[in-house]
């Protein structure tokens, strides 16, 4: 397995809208990332991914791009963007942009052609097709509620849309098409940009003749692939991507790919295949989600946490490459969610960042994590943002009948507004986010949770990061080691073994609000150097059993 820069590094994504902002308009922007960028220097992260900037009417908070060579006005302008990109490199810091092309905005300018007529040059640059028996082309469903195709009056047909009516699906079956996104990429990679994060990139190719689904929302198996995650064209179009687009620069690519198994990923990540250096998985994040989806809530279970690591570890461990996550802008926050958000806050969120920055992968930080930021509960429906969120509310309670209360559990425990509750940074008023009326309101916990009091106490969780962070660029055992479990049936503690070039580090993590013993296995070097712990412990202590407080993680190079 060859070694790479985007191996060894450690990535931080920054969500702008809500990340600072410089001019008081409540909604964060350029001028705010670069007023920042010491902050995360010192956090110690090597690249920083990007949220989409583009000009976008923000139908999905810029995942609805009208111009793909523009910045939004909110966010700032070209200037601003590169100067930002001059700064990150200054500081020896790399950029990756979102790159989203599944769907553009229904603002965009192909579109607003596309639509005009069925004989237009743009025609074909999206997805139409006519009704069926007066209805809809088929049965699927868009990840957002509702039919994934919308009637255009004006020439008697549908167009898909697999998420918001304002984000047509792109017709990737299009040569055109895919040489415009091509030029498109190269225009951003010409200005430096280090590298692309791809939204969910596996949906570019449908399955042939667009049939209905036995599960509307199509995500089960049909012949000839998917019918739309994972297509029968998917690797094709990549690697006509990597020739056309990227071949020419040293750059890093994260494909999110919901739906991928650890089989298709090997494909993806292939050295030798030249498609994507890694993607997003989404299985360890499935695992809380009942039959009837993400908003069906069952307990996480950390033996299935463990069994899904393991699994793509142990996948990968030879060919391919992991990216390690717990939450992101999607996602809600990772100490509210698989640990104690409350009494063990600081521990559970430094237990997490442990359990990250050890795995085999490049870890990625989301932008509030560093800071052991938590879930939020608003009062009312009427504080949430995200349209994901609102269309499900009023499917369900407004549309279905469904229960208010139940409703509101579910946002609170996986609600994507959760991870966009703005930056705390200081404890002034709107956690020193914004100076105006912010966007999304603040997490009321921002008085106790903030930049400011963690940079000022030595023990806090910013300071675990970069003492972790450290650590992995001065042992390549945390980057490149392998990966083997050890007391795989324990249901509280997650605990491995990692190996490489004649040292072994032994990983200890307790999922639990007990007390659970730690067993060296027997065959085990039984003396070890404390590498990391978020607890005080006694570097001499003897690990051949160790009682291991409230999520406690430590961490040990064996002699």
């Amino acid at each position: 397995m060859s070694e790479q820069w985007w191996k060894e590094a450690v990535i931080y994504q920054i969500y702008p809208r809500s990340f600072m902002d410089s001019n008081g308009d409540g909604i964060g922007d350029i001028k705010g990332i670069i007023s920042k960028l010491d902050y995360l220097k010192e956090l110690g992260i090597d690249v920083i991914w990007l949220s989409p900037v583009y000009q976008s009417p923000n139908d999905d908070n810029g995942y609805d791009i009208s111009d793909y060579r523009n910045i939004m006005n909110e966010f700032g302008t070209m200037t601003d963007w590169e100067r930002l990109l001059e700064e990150m490199h200054k500081r020896g810091l790399k950029l990756i942009m979102d790159l989203v092309v599944n769907h553009s905005s229904d603002e965009h300018a192909w579109f607003v052609e596309s639509r005009k007529s069925k004989d237009n040059p743009y025609r074909d640059y999206y997805i139409w097709r006519d009704g069926k028996d007066g209805s809809e082309p088929n049965n699927w469903e868009s990840c957002f509620s509702g039919s994934a195709w919308k009637y255009d009056e004006t020439t008697d047909q549908y167009f898909l849309h697999l998420f918001s009516q304002k984000q047509p699906d792109l017709n990737w079956e299009n040569p055109k098409l895919r040489e415009e996104v091509y030029d498109m990429m190269k225009f951003w990679l010409d200005k430096g940009i280090d590298g692309f994060r791809m939204d969910v990139i596996n949906f570019i190719s449908k399955v042939n003749g667009l049939p209905d689904a036995e599960q509307p929302d199509g995500r089960q198996y049909a012949p000839g692939g998917d019918y739309f995650m994972n297509g029968p064209k998917i690797h094709d179009y990549l690697q006509e991507m990597h020739e056309k687009a990227l071949s020419g620069y040293d750059v890093m690519t994260v494909g999110e790919m919901p739906g991928v198994n650890v089989e298709e990923a090997k494909l993806y990540t292939a050295e030798e295949r030249k498609e994507v250096n890694m993607v997003f998985q989404f299985e360890h994040v499935d695992l809380d989600a009942g039959p009837g989806g993400k908003w069906d809530l069952r307990p996480m279970k950390m033996s299935a946490l463990r069994d899904s690591f393991t699994k793509w570890q142990k996948g990968l461990e030879q060919e391919g490459w992991n990216s390690l996550y717990l939450n992101n802008h999607d996602q809600p926050r990772m100490v509210s969610r698989f640990a104690n958000d409350k009494e063990y806050r600081v521990e559970s969120a430094k237990m997490l960042a442990t359990f990250l920055h050890t795995l085999k992968g490049t870890p990625y930080i989301y932008q509030g994590e560093e800071l052991g930021m938590t879930n939020v509960k608003f009062d009312s429906i009427d504080d949430y943002q995200d349209i994901e969120t609102l269309n499900m509310y009023r499917e369900k309670v407004i549309g279905n009948g469904e229960d208010h209360d139940k409703v509101m559990e579910s946002i609170y425990v996986k609600g994507r507004d959760n991870a966009r509750t703005p930056i705390q940074w200081d404890d002034t008023e709107h956690g020193g986010f914004t100076t105006g009326e912010p966007w999304l309101k603040v997490n009321p916990n921002y008085k106790e949770i903030n930049a400011k009091q963690a940079m000022a106490d030595p023990d806090s969780v910013f300071h675990y990061y970069r003492k972790l962070i450290g650590l992995r660029k001065e042992n390549p055992i945390m980057v490149y080691g392998s990966y083997d479990l050890i007391m795989p049936d324990h249901d509280q503690i997650y605990a491995y073994r990692r190996q490489y070039e004649g040292q072994t580090m032994i990983v200890m993590l307790n999922f639990s609000g007990d007390t659970p013993v730690f067993k060296l296995p027997a065959d085990f070097e039984s003396k070890g150097e404390l590498l990391i712990s978020n607890y005080d412990a006694n570097a001499e202590e003897d690990i051949r059993e160790v009682e291991l407080r409230p999520y406690e993680a430590r961490v040990y190079i064996m002699k």
